[in-house]
């Protein structure tokens, strides 16, 4: 039985089948309130809610598809799986479009009830724990990961923010060096202050310099008037340097004497004004690199280097896949009013295998395509962007042995294997011991290197 018991709610029109499965349930330890109509069940859900509604489709009153759509607007809706004959089938995978989680046809199977039943409930207990986990344990300036790496660079941001001096942050693209940036500057003493970000890469090296310490009138042509820089307007604040590795040598030498000096110098003045400002430098790049080839000042490089921090690429925080694509997939549910809740077990499995060297930029864009092309309650493998469906680890990355160990593939598609002589070939039931999906079994099958057997479906696959 279960520790803390669920309540669930039936509802049916034939009294017999309502009996039976009240009794089903209700012996595997769930609270069980039964209903001949949905409008009764309409009328007690404010005062007692329920994890899980099982209902029919065809109910005399409001049918099984109505029930569904109003209660997707309660404020916690609970999982919704209808019951349906096979004349309906086409309604109920509808009704998942518009939202429902599940569909079971009569006669029903009681032990495929059972795993359906248990699977939604697993899911929306899991749903709970992600949203307790972003909230109770939030990553500062929005960041989302609760991975070891991850608790280790909020340590480090906390040690560093109420420092004054300069900071460097290393990551790959997409790793979020400007979300660490607001996060330092967030918890230092300068956060009511402005925090401003450029891109040293996007600003063309000819006017770099008048861009960052601002010009005198008439310093040029064109300049028809003063111009405060970049390094002014953040004066009391925090000036974020993105791709810093972008700057030339000349520039390097001048925001050096920021550093030491606190002084700048406007293009085309002989007056040098005092300024207040926290200097924070991003790049992916390998600076100690750049220092070698003489790109960069050693001397810069060092006076940035006191306070360095390394943002871990996703590759690395696989931990932290899964919450960050439900917080993405979430917050798009807010700007679009349109019911994809999930990814299904495949497509995570496809995000798992996936290297992202984009990291996690690319794997918002990734959940973001997926909830564009999704129509159901899921994002599925085939929502996913090509490249990322269709990855496959090339030989090079594979682990070399002499000995004769069998590789992962190999190992997986034997157990496979083993569950379908288990169950008779019977793949439906294959993959509910494999806890996948059926569509899952099929493209690990279509993946691997199969034999007869497993490409020929067995007389026993559709059974329950």
């Amino acid at each position: 039985m279960n520790a803390s018991p669920c309540r669930l709610a039936i509802v049916e029109d034939d009294p017999a089948l309502l009996e039976l499965l009240q009794e089903e349930l209700t012996g595997q330890g769930y609270l069980v309130t039964a209903f001949s109509q949905a409008e009764d069940l309409l009328a007690l859900l404010p005062e007692q809610p329920f994890a899980l509604v099982i209902s029919d489709i065809q109910l005399p009153g409001i049918s099984g598809l109505e029930l569904l759509s109003r209660l997707k607007q309660q404020p916690s809706a609970p999982a919704l799986l209808l019951i349906t004959a096979f004349g309906t089938v086409r309604q109920a995978v509808a009704a998942l479009k518009q939202g429902a989680d599940d569909f079971l046809t009569k006669p029903l199977d009681l032990d495929h009830l059972t795993l359906s039943v248990q699977r939604l409930l697993n899911h929306q207990a899991l749903q709970r724990e992600v949203q307790q986990l972003r909230q109770q344990q939030a990553g500062p300036a929005g960041m989302i990961g609760q991975s070891r790496a991850m608790r280790r660079l909020y340590q480090q941001i906390a040690q560093v923010a109420p420092a004054q001096g300069a900071v460097l942050i290393l990551g790959e693209s997409g790793s979020g060096k400007e979300l660490v940036a607001r996060a330092i500057h967030q918890q230092s003493s300068r956060s009511k202050q402005a925090f401003i970000a450029v891109n040293c890469a996007g600003i063309p090296a000819e006017l770099m310099e008048s861009e960052f310490f601002g010009h005198a009138a008439g310093a040029f042509t064109g300049a028809r008037h003063s111009r405060a820089g970049l390094l002014k307007e953040a004066d009391g604040g925090t000036l974020l340097l993105d791709e810093i590795a972008e700057m030339p040598l000349l520039l390097q030498a001048k925001l050096l004497r920021v550093l030491q000096e606190g002084k700048i110098r406007p293009v085309g003045s002989d007056q040098e004004e005092q300024i207040d400002v926290r200097i924070l430098a991003a790049t992916h790049q390998d600076l100690d690199e750049k220092v070698a080839a003489g790109d960069f000042r050693a001397d810069l490089f060092y006076r940035l280097e006191t306070f360095s921090l390394s943002i871990p690429p996703l590759r690395e925080r696989a931990d932290d896949l899964e919450l960050l694509a439900q917080t993405f997939l979430q917050r798009l549910q807010q700007q679009q009013n349109k019911a994809v809740q999930r990814l299904s077990s495949e497509a995570l499995d496809c995000l798992y295998r996936y290297p992202f060297p984009g990291n996690v930029r690319e794997l918002q864009n990734a959940i973001e395509r997926g909830f564009t092309f999704a129509s159901g309650t899921e994002i599925q493998a085939d929502d996913l962007p090509r490249r990322i469906l269709s990855y496959q680890p090339e030989a090079s990355q594979q682990p070399q042995s002499h000995t004769s160990w069998p590789s992962l593939q190999q190992v997986q598609l034997n157990y496979i294997r083993q569950v379908l002589q288990h169950t008779g070939g019977n793949k439906q039931k294959a993959a509910q011991l494999l806890g996948i999906t059926r569509r899952t079994l099929y493209r690990w099958l279509e993946n691997t290197e199969p034999t007869a057997a497993d490409t020929e479906d067995s007389p026993n696959d559709n059974a329950h």
